[in-house]
């Protein structure tokens, strides 16, 4: 079986995962399902050696939007809901058959808009580009236009408790960077690895920091993890990846990233040291990203249901 069919076949496998958790009502599992497959399917989306044709990436954008729609309508119960479950499954021979399929697309929606994303390699040959850049003096933008920002968040609400398990809420305090005040857009993005880099929670994104004041970036943004810690696999880490934008290139790079081991968890402030990109999910090749005493500054909470 060639590539592309069993990264098909695996998809499809995903999204009958995800909707049976919606049908059996395990909501946090089928967002869970649904995001996880939404990124994948934006990634083949931004590959540039992607064997899927210009039209068939256009699909893909627009079931990854969906598999959006269906997370958020499950994560607001107050509204009603936008995208349901049975308009959901009419997308199941769409990703079965996206090889051949040519008909028009059942809904009327956009692929989700996205920013280039770097491959890990790439992002290597920036970092002269960066110095280039400040040197000189990238913190002037009037000459771009507007755009929006780069991010509203997909921040997830904390997951309810049970008896005996653990929930912790990471508040997001402040980022300590040389060119603070450069940085446009700043956001990070917050993922739960397990020891081989593989993602263990849907993933998730800060809103745009909004203030910026000498060597910081500001968040003050709490971040629900979403599994109770007893259900975390032993060498499991919580990273912290700091991106901005870059409008020379018009791309979303990230900048630098930090990350978390389950011994560091422990309620109060803790400060964590920021190491150089690519992010290194699987921790075997750090670099501090500085030898001055800038850092990641978290206060940590723990929930736990007696």
């Amino acid at each position: 079986m060639s590539d592309v069919n069993k990264t098909i076949q695996k998809w499809h496998a995903s999204f009958k995962k995800g909707t049976d958790f919606d049908s059996w009502g395990q909501l946090v599992e089928a967002i869970d399902e649904y995001q996880i497959l939404a990124r994948q399917m934006q990634k083949e989306v931004q590959s540039a050696s992607s064997d899927f044709t210009e039209e068939q990436k256009k699909t893909l954008g627009k079931i990854a939007t969906c598999l959006e729609m269906r997370s958020a309508s499950l994560q607001c119960t107050q509204t009603k809901e936008e995208f349901k479950l049975e308009d959901l499954k009419k997308l199941e021979t769409i990703i079965k058959n996206i090889l051949t399929y040519n008909k028009e697309f059942p809904f009327e929606v956009q692929p989700v808009p996205l920013r280039k994303i770097l491959a890990p390699g790439e992002e290597e040959n920036l970092e002269l580009e960066e110095e280039e850049d400040a040197a000189a003096g990238a913190g002037s933008t009037e000459a771009f236009p507007p755009r929006a920002p780069a991010s509203q968040g997909t921040l997830l609400p904390r997951l309810p408790s049970e008896p005996g398990m653990t929930l912790l809420t990471i508040k997001i305090e402040k980022i300590g960077l040389k060119d603070a005040g450069q940085c446009i857009d700043p956001y990070m993005t917050i993922s739960v690895k397990d020891v081989n880099g593989v993602d263990l929670n849907p993933v998730q994104d800060t809103p745009v920091a909004t203030r910026k004041e000498d060597t910081y970036v500001h968040f003050s943004v709490d971040i629900e993890i979403q599994r109770h810690l007893e259900k975390l696999p032993k060498g499991a880490a919580i990273f912290f990846e700091f991106k901005h934008y870059k409008p020379k290139k018009k791309f979303t790079s990230t900048k630098c990233f930090a990350f978390m081991e389950m011994d560091e968890i422990k309620p109060g402030p803790i400060v964590i040291e920021l190491y150089k990109k690519p992010t290194d999910f699987k921790r075997k090749k750090l670099q501090l990203l500085t030898k001055k005493p800038l850092y990641l500054h978290l206060h940590q909470t723990l929930h736990k249901d007696s």
